[in-house]
Parts: structure tokens; sequence; C-alpha cells
């Protein structure tokens, strides 16, 4: 009897890790643009020039500060789970550098995907305050890799008022 209940927790183990690994898969690949798991890597893509706009959608911030844009969808796995990072990004930085988020599975967002070059969701695109796209990720990025990134680019951002550090 205890053999039948070692073999049961066993298999048990091994299917929870199987789901793990399975998970661990898509946050780190996201979905590809036509809305199912991606076998692309998740790491980043250096970026050489500054990324079309879509129509209506201007590169560069109306109030000349640094923009992060996230071209996803309400429905991926991924997407939502960097939705609330996204809010709190938006609200914390407000000001400091600007967030946006264009849902490309959406009928009238399709021209974005093809206009920025997606392949994957979330794709993520760094702005310089002059439009000038300065770097991609595609995958899950949480907000302790985003501001280590906006670090990494130059871009140092207090959550509290500005500061002499803050651009």
């Amino acid at each position: 009897m205890k053999s039948i209940g070692r073999i049961a927790a066993s298999v048990g183990l091994v299917v929870l890790l199987a789901f793990g690994v399975v998970l661990s898969g898509v946050m780190q690949t996201g979905c590809d643009s036509e809305g199912g798991p991606s076998s692309e890597a998740g790491a980043a893509s250096p970026a050489d020039s500054p990324a079309a706009p879509a129509t209506g959608e201007p590169a560069k911030p109306a109030d000349g500060t640094p923009r992060l844009l996230d071209l996803g969808s309400k429905e991926c796995i991924p997407c939502k789970m960097m939705a609330p990072i996204l809010e709190e990004l938006k609200a914390e930085y407000a000001g400091r550098f600007q967030v946006d988020f264009i849902d490309v599975w959406l009928p009238e967002n399709k021209e974005a995907a093809t206009a920025y070059g997606i392949r994957v969701i979330p794709t993520q695109v760094f702005f310089a305050p002059d439009g000038k796209e300065l770097w991609r990720h595609e995958g899950f990025l949480g907000k302790e890799e985003i501001l280590a990134k906006w670090k990494e680019l130059g871009y140092v951002f207090s959550a509290s008022a500005s500061g002499p550090n803050d651009r």
C-alpha cells in the first residue's frame, strides 16, 4: 500500500513539473502574433533603427519623455501577466516615461503589428524621447527587469518626486 502511495506521489510530482516547464516556456517565448504559443526564443533583439509607428500612433511621445510600448493581447497569458505591471509603471512613473499598450489581436490594430514588425507577443519596445527605438524584448518582462533596462539604457527614474537623477 505504501508503494502505491509513493507511485501516486511521484506521478503527481512529474505532472506538476511538466506543467511548470510548459508554463515557463510560454512565459519566456510569449505567444506568436497569430494567437498561439510561439517556438521563437524569448531573447531580446537589438534595435538598429527606429520602429515604424502604426497609423495614428506617434513614435515620439508628445511630452518629450522616453516611452515603453507593449504590443500584446488581452487574451495572451504572458500579456495578461504583464497588464498589472504596465498599469503600475504608468501610475508610478507618470511624467517620467510614457507607457502604452496596443492589443495587436484586435482587427483594428493588425496594422500596428505589421508596422512594428511584431513576431511574438508580448513585445516591449523602448523608445528615446526623440522616438528612436533603443531596445526591444519578446516575451514576458517583469517590472524590475524593465526598470533595470531603462537604467542600462541611461535613464534613471524614481517613483517619487523628480530628483537630480531623473530624466
